[in-house]
């Protein structure tokens, strides 16, 4: 019996071995490739994604940079605009008080002007007036002291004798 059991388990052996090798044989052919394929796809595939990652962590850090460098940038332009706006508006100023005093200086000499204007005409009609009177006062006196004839020949007699003809 010891003799049946042990060609019982070599030929059990013997067909579990053709049966592994059969089987590994049809895995080979038909199994093997395809698995292979999909694990080399599969590796290819995180290796690509490990790439992008790469990729795109490096294009992160480029833009992270650059926006620095825009920040940068534009706080550089901005105090530039600051420091432009300021000087123009005290040139602005500057130059309104200049034309204002100008301006000042124009008009006061116009009054000054024409004050000497009204005062020429005020002195001149002042004038007329004093002339006027005086003329009205000496008519008046010459009118009382000319009221007689002899007083009125004196008087021509005298201003004769003033005068000198030549």
């Amino acid at each position: 019996m010891e003799k049946l059991i042990g060609e019982f388990s070599l030929g059990l052996f013997f067909w579990q071995t053709l049966i592994f090798l059969g089987l590994f044989f049809l895995l080979k052919k038909f199994a093997w490739k395809p698995i292979l394929d999909a694990v080399n796809e599969r590796e290819t595939s995180i290796k690509d994604a490990l790439a992008s990652a790469e990729a795109a962590r490096n294009e992160m850090e480029s833009l992270q940079s650059d926006n620095q460098r825009i920040l940068k940038e534009a706080r550089a332009e901005k105090e530039t605009l600051l420091k432009e706006a300021r000087t123009t508006r005290a040139e602005l100023i500057n130059t309104a008080k200049e034309e204002a005093q100008v301006e000042a200086q124009k008009i006061l000499a116009q009054a000054q002007e024409a004050i000497q204007n009204e005062k020429r005409t005020a002195v001149n009609e002042l004038k007329e007036q004093v002339g006027s009177i005086a003329m009205e006062i000496a008519e008046k006196v010459l009118q009382k002291e000319l009221e007689s004839n002899d007083k009125q020949l004196q008087l021509v007699e005298q201003l004769l004798k003033d005068t000198n003809i030549k």
